[in-house]
């Protein structure tokens, strides 16, 4: 097996260094090959995906990727290099699993997937200004290939996973040409899965119940923008986004992610909290590698440090534990 790990920025080059300690430690065969993409990288190199990156993740077919620094402003010649990454791998859809942690935020019960389209909606980047820069104007990009390619892969991973419930999340009735060609071709693929329960929501609905009952979903079918906060929301029953893992697939390509920013607050004090990281490559091991008793090993293990106490300062400041004793602890489960 073969892994293009890229740290990024800020707390990317903590996080992921771990989590590629903890996936050592359960698989010997593990090539890893490392790779350059950031803000930092665009500093140094002018570009933020130099092709020698992308090339890498060809090669491995698998990526970890720890976080970029994306400024709020435009910085002329920069993109962001996991969107760019993705839409180049042609990595379509995004898998971000929310489940109970035993910390002290999260809800028991909880155990839904988010599964959001990854290469179109308003992240295709579509953007220009009108009347001397007073006016800005984004485009929404939706397709029938791929909403349905992207539909017909949540309805064959319910299957395979044993969920029972799909939700159509859009907002069709406001958006009848793009939205509403997401929701026709998705209903039309769950024709095919009759023995999995369809429902949809209206995304400021979605929103609602999120907030209000997450035990509601299951598994949760929606474009790139709607999936992007959904899934942050989700996030928050499961301990907080610094504990949120995700996988985008695709043909022949998988990047591990934590759902978590480059945090540059903290960046450099060894305080970051590596869980996203960690169960991100536990995602890599059952999805792409095929290898869930492996997965399942890291996520007990992560589960058993979280459950005596091992927190960072960001789950219980009071006696908290640094980056490297997180990661000395999941080892000492494994």
């Amino acid at each position: 097996m073969k892994l293009c790990v890229i740290e990024g920025d800020g707390i990317g080059r903590e996080v992921i260094p771990a989590a590629v300690e903890v996936l050592r430690a359960v698989v010997s065969d593990l090539t890893i090959v490392t790779a350059e993409a950031g803000f930092e990288t665009f500093e140094q190199q002018g570009i933020s995906l130099p092709e020698e990156t992308v090339e890498c993740a060809l090669a491995c077919g698998a990526v970890l990727f720890g976080a970029a620094s994306s400024p709020s402003y435009p910085v002329e010649g920069y993109y962001s290099p996991i969107v760019k990454l993705r839409r180049t791998l042609n990595a379509f859809a995004n898998l971000r699993p929310v489940r109970y942690l035993p910390v002290p935020a999260a809800r028991p019960g909880v155990d839904l997937l988010v599964v959001r389209e990854n290469t179109e909606d308003l992240y295709v980047g579509h953007e220009h200004t009108e009347n001397e820069g007073q006016t800005g104007i984004a485009e929404k990009v939706i397709t029938r290939d791929a909403t349905e390619r992207v539909a017909r892969l949540s309805y064959e991973l319910a299957q395979r996973t044993h969920r029972e419930k799909v939700t159509i999340v859009h907002k069709a009735n406001v958006l009848p040409q793009s939205d509403g060609l997401f929701r026709r071709v998705a209903l039309e693929v769950a024709q095919d899965y009759p023995q999995i329960l369809t429902d949809e929501l209206l995304i400021d609905t979605a929103a609602y119940w999120m907030v209000k009952d997450p035990l509601r979903f299951d598994l949760i079918l929606t474009s790139n923008m709607y999936g992007d906060i959904l899934s942050d929301m989700a996030a928050a029953w499961g301990g907080g986004i610094g504990l949120a893992p995700s996988l985008s697939v695709g043909a022949n390509i998988a990047i591990a992610e934590p759902m978590h920013g480059s945090a540059p607050d903290i960046a450099g004090q060894g305080i970051a909290n590596p869980t996203a990281a960690i169960l991100s490559v536990a995602m890599l091991l059952r999805h792409t590698w095929l290898l869930p008793e492996k997965a399942q090993q890291i996520q007990d293990a992560v589960y058993a440090t979280l459950e005596e106490g091992g927190h960072t300062a960001d789950i219980y400041s009071e006696s908290a534990i640094s980056t490297q004793q997180f990661t000395e602890s999941v080892l000492s489960h494994l």
